[in-house]
């Protein structure tokens, strides 16, 4: 199948405008009397939320935190990217959309981007009304920095906790409306299947992790956003409770899964020390701005104190490799460059898996308390896990797994094929393409939640009965008993390994086969292992305790099964793109000097995937990639 993004067309200036005049309203009076379901309460889902409940829509929020505050939103660190030109430094919105089609690899679509780089400014004024603490300079104006991708300074953030600060701005506006009666909150619930009824989306059903019941929700549109599927590696630097479960069980009823190989490995992390560790730690890729990446020029050095190597006999290897960028190359160059120098043995610290990212220029030249304001929470962070003081020694980091770009396949409409069901944020697979700028997820999140769906779900609402289809029709009833019966299944097994155990053994399969850089040979091998530990699982699995009662080694069971199918989908979409993009680096396809290759004659295409079953064949649907406002072109950042 073919499948329709559904872009408006014409000058691309003028494309979200029109296509929100075009589009159907709901007077308010009717607004009140449809239900809308959003699943997740990060920046996506609370934005969403809280937008659609000032709009007056009934709506109902789901999130399996304690609180909307502790949706992995919170751990975003650097900023966010808007295109207001502040330092006057030749930014415009065309700008921040060139950066971005380029920064993915010219692997997304140009209208979606064209939007998002359009709303970020009305993001940012949004943010600063709702109290937002943005950093100013010396006037008094808001701040700026760099990050990497760009040549323009466009991030706005709060120090080194920019993601907790927006979280809480969607919060508070969030709490507003569920004061107001417009959204009811129902935390501790996780979304275990989409109630499909005559092949619309008409509800959710969900597990109470306190008690747990099984429950069904009715809604006239259900919206996703769920976040990413990274911790498919086991370690990586999302928060352990973020899985790929809610887009998977949306992919086993009918939602096309677009992209699913398309991951970012982060450069800028806190190495492993070993086997004891369950997740892993990012540093902001703003540390950048300041700190410089070296590892020595001699194998023999590696071992040395920092003192005792003198500057001539340091790589500055980002520097030496891409002058034009340097330190601020996007993430999958710099995560490949990292991954080259240890891979030639000059690598840093437990295992020479690591470089050094140095502040001693900067601290020379602005002074410890410059470095200290910009990034103090950092250091601070940085020195409890490893006991090390980053403004005296180097700090040594290596790239870990980190984001989704891949996700399910929405219009432009953000909505799936699927109707009725809409997916945002990094649930969603629609603007980073094969590689996500820095400081862009918290601009997308936002985006699609404050500005893009509260059009866009008026435009299905407007075709749409309310109420017409509610939690008594058979589809519910049918629902739960799926849910009960693979919960007590699970519960069953009465194996020997623990869900964590049998993770591990995925995580270090995907890492080892479709990591950093990925092979037909490597690919295969991860297809012959999967199925034998999702054989494993399902014959040796040891959940303790009950499923009538709060229960994390059930939680971790369920979405580990969720892992093991995916999993399988994401290493098939590996090997089928015969091409190297962004974060898909296909060791077969590299230039001489090992830079990612595509193939834009038969790779320029959305891949989207229809499941078919466990161990058999998905089908593969296209949607074609245009390129008319941004040539394709060798991305080159030297």
């Amino acid at each position: 199948m073919i499948l329709d993004g559904k872009c408006p067309t014409g000058p691309i200036e003028k494309t979200w405008d029109k296509h929100r005049f075009d589009m159907k309203l709901i007077n308010p009076a009717n607004k009140r009397k449809f239900k809308v379901l959003v699943v997740g309460t990060g920046l996506a889902g609370g934005a969403a939320a809280a937008s659609l409940g000032e709009l007056g829509y009934n709506v109902e929020a789901f999130c399996y935190q304690d609180s909307p505050r502790r949706a992995h939103s919170i751990a975003a660190q650097g900023g966010i990217n808007a295109a207001k030109n502040y330092p006057n430094d030749g930014d415009s919105i065309y700008r921040l959309f060139y950066d971005t089609v380029k920064g993915g690899d010219f692997r997304a679509r140009e209208a979606d981007v064209w939007r998002l780089a359009q709303v970020s400014n009305n993001i940012i004024d949004q943010c600063v009304a709702q109290g937002v603490p943005f950093a100013r300079d010396y006037a008094g104006y808001l701040d700026n920095r760099s990050f990497g991708g760009a040549q323009v300074s466009r991030t706005f953030y709060a120090r080194g906790q920019t993601g907790q600060q927006l979280l809480l701005g969607a919060y508070s506006a969030l709490c507003r409306q569920i004061r107001a009666g417009s959204v009811k909150m129902f935390a501790r619930r996780e979304m275990l299947d989409v109630v499909v009824v005559d092949g619309v989306a008409k509800g959710i059903t969900c597990r109470n992790l306190v008690t747990g019941e099984v429950e069904s929700y009715w809604g006239d549109a259900v919206i996703l956003a769920t976040g990413g599927y990274v911790n498919v590696f086991y370690l990586s630097t999302n928060a352990m409770g973020c899985s790929v479960t809610a887009q998977w069980k949306a992919a086993k009823k009918g939602a096309f899964f677009a992209n699913p190989c398309y991951t970012q490995i982060h450069p800028t992390c806190i190495p492993q020390t070993g086997e004891h560790q369950s997740k892993l730690t990012l540093m902001s890729e703003s540390l950048r701005n300041d700190g410089r990446c070296w590892v020595p020029k001699k194998k023999e050095d590696v071992s040395k104190p920092v003192s005792q190597i003198p500057e001539e006999e340091r790589d500055y290897y980002l520097e030496r490799k891409y002058p034009s960028f340097g330190n601020l190359a996007p993430r999958d160059i710099a995560s490949r460059a990292a991954k080259e120098q240890c891979d030639d043995e000059r690598g840093v610290g437990p295992g020479g898996r690591g470089v050094y990212l140095d502040f001693a220029d900067s601290i020379k030249r602005l002074g410890e308390d410059t470095i200290r304001g910009r990034y103090g929470n950092l250091f601070q962070m940085y020195e409890k896990i490893t006991a090390e003081n980053g403004y005296k020694v180097p700090m040594r980091i290596y790239p870990a797994p980190h984001y989704s770009m891949g996700g399910l396949w929405v219009d432009y409409n953000c909505m799936s094929n699927v109707p009725g069901l809409f997916v945002l944020g990094e649930a969603n697979f629609s603007v980073h393409g094969a590689n996500r700028l820095g400081a862009s997820a918290l601009m997308q999140g936002l985006a699609d939640g404050y500005f893009v769906i509260p059009n866009t779900i008026a435009n299905y609402l407007a075709g749409v009965k309310p109420g017409q289809v509610k939690d008594d029709h058979p589809e519910f009833k049918k629902s739960r008993e799926d849910v009960d019966g693979q919960l007590k299944k699970l519960i069953s097994i009465n194996g020997k390994k623990s869900p964590a155990e049998l993770h591990r053994q995925l995580g270090k399969c995907m890492w080892d086969n479709a990591g950093m850089a990925r092979s037909k040979e490597s690919l295969n091998t991860a297809l012959k292992e999967i199925p034998q530990i999702r054989d494993e699982f399902w014959n040796n699995l040891k959940v303790t305790g009950s499923g009538a009662e709060f229960n994390q080694q059930l939680e971790n069971a369920w979405r580990l099964a969720d892992f093991l199918e995916f999993g399988e989908l994401f290493v098939k979409d590996a090997l089928h793109r015969e091409e190297s993009c962004g974060g898909h680096f296909r060791v077969e396809h590299q230039t001489e000097d090992g830079e990612a290759m595509r193939d834009d004659e038969n790779f320029a295409y959305v891949g989207a995937w229809e499941f078919k079953g466990v161990d058999k064949e998905p089908e593969l649907h296209k949607e074609p990639l245009k390129f008319e406002n941004v040539k394709l072109a060798v991305r080159s950042y030297k």
